[in-house]
Order: structure tokens, then C-alpha cells, then sequence
């Protein structure tokens, strides 16, 4: 069974597209189909890939507009199990345009029924912001993966978020969930880093994964190259980190799953 996870935050510089585009590769590179789909009008997960921004090239837009089918807009990387959606500024026009559409919030669900089981996973790197493109790719998915720094304001940004996915579960996707909370550019040498993320630890339990993602000049560089990290030095310790962190979400999807699937009694 495949599985959408929503890469979101509404605070911006918390590592949310770094955070995409590293956990499909290591979720490919793995050996899971995966499909990367860039639903941010700043495209950055389309240019971290490699791929040039192109207003001109069919991508999210054109899929949110009812324009193109799914599968004519996959695009491959240089990593043979992952694919990508790209997108462009003018993904900044479906905010506008889908304000007055029927079944708005459903548009990026519908579109992506017709290749969702091509994929294991498929990953929606959303805006730093909650319009109608990051309403979308939660209608869409399964589940939410938070990305958050380790600092006193950063609850604040997720409070927001958890308030908006438990609506949404109330309207109009029921079995909207959080996979999980990562925190990024961490520095553990920090007394304060250390002391926020025992606090995160405490409000989120086992919702936060083990797995932290540190600040690495490796991870921040890789994009300028069009490649994730575990392509532009697989051995530095972001590549490394999020490695870890793909095998953790992984995991607990394995276990999640054989509860569910285990015969009752």
C-alpha cells in the first residue's frame, strides 16, 4: 500500500524542502519508488533536483488546474526509483484561481488517484504558509511530517499547524494523521538547543523521532549542485542524518502497518 506524506510547516526556514528532497532520495536509494512532488511556487525542490525552474514546463500547476494527467508530468532524477512533479512561479496563480473552483480542496487528491500505486511513498513538499496549495497536499495525504528547529519560538509555528490538520480531520480528511516531528539544523554542542528539544520532547512524546537532523555545510551546499546529499557527499553527516531518519520513518510504517493488518483475536 502506498503512502502520502505532507512535508509542512507554515513557518518558514525550518527545513521543510531540504527535508523533502533528502528523505525521497534516501527513501529511493533504499529502493522504494518514490515520487517527489513540488508544491511550493518557489520551486526549490524542482531546482535542488536538478531540474531548471521553467514556467514553461507542465508541473503542479497544471495538475491542480485539471490540465494534465498525473503520469504525462513525472519527471526522473538522477537517483532511478525517485521521480518528481516540478513546479514554478505560476503555481502562485492556482491560490487565486481555485478560490471560487468546485471541489477545491480535493483537486491534488483526485489528480494524483491515477499513479498513486506506482509508488511506495509519494512526498508533497508544501509553502511555508496555509493557502489553499498547502490545504491541498493535507486533503491529499495520509499523514504530516513536521519539520521544526530547535528553538523557543518553534512551538508557536506547529501549535498553528496542529490546529489546522485537526480541523481539516474534522472536515474533510478524517484520516489525516502526524507521522511524525523532526527537528533540523540542529546543534546538539547548544545548551539551548539540547534544553528545547527535551521540552519538544515532553509535549510530543514519541511523535518526535530520534533521528535529528544537525547543521551541516554538506546539506546546506547540495541544492547550489541540483543534487540531494546523499548524491553530493553521501558520507557527510546531513547525508548521513537523513539516511537514519528515512530507515526510522520507515520503520515505523512497517510496524504501524502490521498492527493494522494483524487478525483480531
Amino acid at each position: 500500500m502506498s503512502r502520502v506524506i505532507a512535508i509542512a510547516n507554515q513557518k518558514g526556514g525550518v527545513g521543510k524542502t531540504t527535508t523533502s528532497i533528502n528523505l525521497a532520495a534516501s527513501f529511493a536509494a533504499s529502493g522504494v519508488p518514490t515520487l517527489l512532488i513540488d508544491c511550493d511556487p518557489q520551486s526549490n525542490s524542482t531546482s535542488g533536483l536538478g531540474l531548471q525552474k521553467d514556467s514553461k514546463r507542465p508541473g503542479t500547476y497544471h495538475l491542480l488546474m485539471g490540465d494534465a494527467e498525473a503520469s504525462a508530468l513525472l519527471l526522473p532524477t538522477a537517483i532511478p526509483p525517485l521521480k518528481i512533479i516540478p513546479a514554478s512561479k505560476d503555481l502562485i496563480g492556482a491560490n487565486l484561481e481555485l478560490v471560487n473552483a468546485e471541489f477545491r480542496e480535493y483537486r491534488l487528491r483526485h489528480a494524483l488517484q491515477t499513479i498513486r500505486n506506482d509508488f511506495g511513498l509519494l512526498i508533497l513538499d508544501c509553502p511555508p504558509a496555509l493557502d489553499l496549495l498547502t490545504l491541498n497536499a493535507l486533503v491529499a495525504a495520509d499523514s504530516v511530517l513536521v519539520p521544526m528547529q530547535a528553538e523557543y519560538f518553534a512551538l508557536e509555528g506547529v501549535s498553528e499547524l496542529l490546529d489546522t490538520i485537526e480541523r481539516i480531520r474534522q472536515t474533510l480528511n478524517p484520516s489525516l494523521f502526524v507521522e511524525g516531528v523532526v527537528l533540523t539544523m540542529y546543534d546538539d554542542r547548544t545548551n539551548l538547543a539540547q534544553e528545547v528539544a527535551s521540552e519538544l520532547k515532553s509535549f510530543f512524546g514519541d511523535l518526535l523521532y530520534e533521528t535529528c537532523i544537525p547543521r551541516n555545510i554538506r546539506l546546506a551546499e547540495a541544492p547550489s549542485h541540483g543534487k540531494p546529499a546523499i548524491l553530493y557527499d553521501p558520507k557527510s553527516r546531513g547525508a548521513e542524518s537523513y539516511t537514519k531518519l528515512a530507515q526510522e520513518v520507515l520503520e515505523r510504517i512497517r510496524t504501524r502497518s502490521s498492527v493494522i493488518t494483524q487478525p483480531s483475536a
